[in-house]
């Protein structure tokens, strides 16, 4: 069901604990003025005015002579209050007062349980022309979502697995052959995707939640409150992985002498991709809700746009400057230096640091390289494939149908409605890959909720010294 957004909001009831655990009330407050990086809650302004784009001349190119040289980074940044996960996450799904609006004078997360055996989405395929929920009922109704791309982005389709095995148990819960069907119904979701880690990774964590419980009741409350923690998780990384990257924002700052620092950034990977927050544009939201001068130059990101229909879309919304562009500018902005650094998020990041995200990222990539531009994906820990050394080898690239090459959807002016094109002749074969992997000797860093690493297996486990055992 399609239901359209209103100027009214709605509260939620918070769930209490993580991982369906109760716990006790923490001795301190959640949140410090002198800790914001620890706390758990950004104090933010109640609204953002909407700032016209702001387009950088080429005479900037003066000021990139020595601002654009590769810095080699710390052996590891990691925080060391991001060492364990939270005990208390405290994020409601839509219109909270500690939050920054993020459309229309609200806040939204992408996804919430709107009611028992019902899950809303904001339907992506919709924007940026039209802002619409899109209600599911079902398993299958969670997969054509996924597929379809009604939803997308690393993290979200990770959390929409979760909420796709919440739907299967309150559908099946109560059945003698439950075990069967949350597999069968496991393994659906599973082939909507198969790039992107996160899927994977919170359909194993659901399963393992789930093979105790006994009860019909005990697997769909397991169910609800694991799939619940998934997603107050997924947006308290995304906060964490934002204020790690601003740093980086900061010391570009220091060195512009006012002028703004220019993102050059790759598809979307905001909060439209995630919970909340988001992953390569994290950082940006960060830097401009603290006063930074910051401009992002969006990638269109053919052949579905991402870039330019909700990349775009986000950063207006939350006024953020920025100007769109064709994909093959990239370099030519780097040559000029009118790049100060790039940042991408990921679908699947190796344990050696190789990076899998929307195809063309790996000729930012090697044009980064070339003009000495700081290179950084931006990723939460499950994302990271401890199994899989070599990302060109092994990571599976999914193949998506050629009618995204070969038609371009978009706004008919004069009808005031959708509309889809063709753009080469009729009957034209398309290929279309819908990722590439970025060898880890062209990334400059790893951002992650625990910290700041090199793209290599020592950098990493330097974050996560507990998965040594990996071998």
């Amino acid at each position: 069901m399609i239901r359209f957004w209103k100027s009214s909001g709605t509260r939620f009831r918070l769930h209490q604990g993580y991982g369906g655990q109760a716990v006790p009330a923490p001795s301190a407050p959640l949140w410090s003025p002198d800790d914001p990086v620890g706390g758990f809650l950004d104090l933010l302004p109640e609204n953002h005015s909407i700032i016209r784009n702001l387009a950088i001349s080429p005479s900037r190119a003066k000021y990139a002579a020595n601002r654009h040289r590769r810095r080699a980074i710390p052996a590891c940044r990691p925080s060391p209050i991001d060492a364990d996960p939270p005990r208390r996450l405290t994020f409601p799904p839509i219109c909270a007062k500690n939050r920054a609006v993020n459309v229309a004078g609200k806040h939204y997360r992408t996804i919430w349980l709107e009611s028992p055996g019902c899950v809303r989405i904001i339907d992506q395929a919709r924007l940026p022309h039209e802002f619409a929920f899109l209600d599911l009922r079902t398993t299958a109704d969670m997969c054509a979502a996924i597929r379809d791309m009604n939803l997308r982005g690393a993290g979200l389709i990770g959390c929409a697995a979760a909420w796709g095995l919440y739907l299967s148990a309150c559908l099946h819960a109560g059945q003698p052959d439950w075990h069967a069907r949350l597999q069968t119904d496991s393994d659906a979701l599973l082939a909507t995707r198969p790039t992107a880690r996160n899927l994977e990774w919170a359909l194993h964590r659901m399963q393992r939640a789930l093979a105790a419980c006994a009860t019909p009741g005990d697997r769909l409350e397991t169910a609800r409150a694991e799939a619940q923690a998934i997603t107050d998780e997924d947006a308290e990384f995304s906060r964490r992985m934002g204020q790690h990257g601003v740093a980086l924002l900061r010391e570009i700052a220091a060195r512009n002498n006012g002028q703004p620092v220019n993102v050059l950034t790759h598809c979307n990977a905001g909060w439209l991709a995630f919970v909340d927050h988001g992953t390569a544009l994290a950082p940006v939201y960060a830097a401009h809700d603290a006063g930074l001068p910051v401009h992002v130059w969006v990638d269109e990101t053919r052949p579905r746009n991402q870039g330019a229909s909700l990349t775009a879309w986000e950063l207006g919304h939350h006024g953020v400057p920025h100007t769109l562009i064709p994909d093959n500018a990239g370099g030519h902005l780097m040559q000029h230096g009118m790049v100060d650094i790039v940042l991408v998020g990921c679908d699947r990041c190796t344990a050696a640091g190789d990076v899998a995200n929307k195809i063309g990222t790996y000729l930012k990539a090697l044009a980064a390289r070339d003009n000495g531009v700081p290179f950084y994906a931006i990723l939460p820990s499950s994302t990271l494939d401890w199994s899989i050394r070599d990302g060109v080898k092994e990571i599976v690239i999914e193949q998506r149908g050629a009618d995204e090459v070969t038609h371009v959807p978009g706004w008919n002016e004069a009808a005031g409605k959708p509309a889809t094109v063709r753009i080469c002749p009729a009957g034209t074969p398309a290929a279309n890959y819908g990722f590439d992997v970025t060898p880890a000797r062209l990334v400059t860093g790893l951002i992650t909720e625990r910290g700041i690493a090199p793209a290599t297996r020592e950098g990493l486990l330097a974050l996560y010294p507990e998965r040594h055992a990996d071998g």
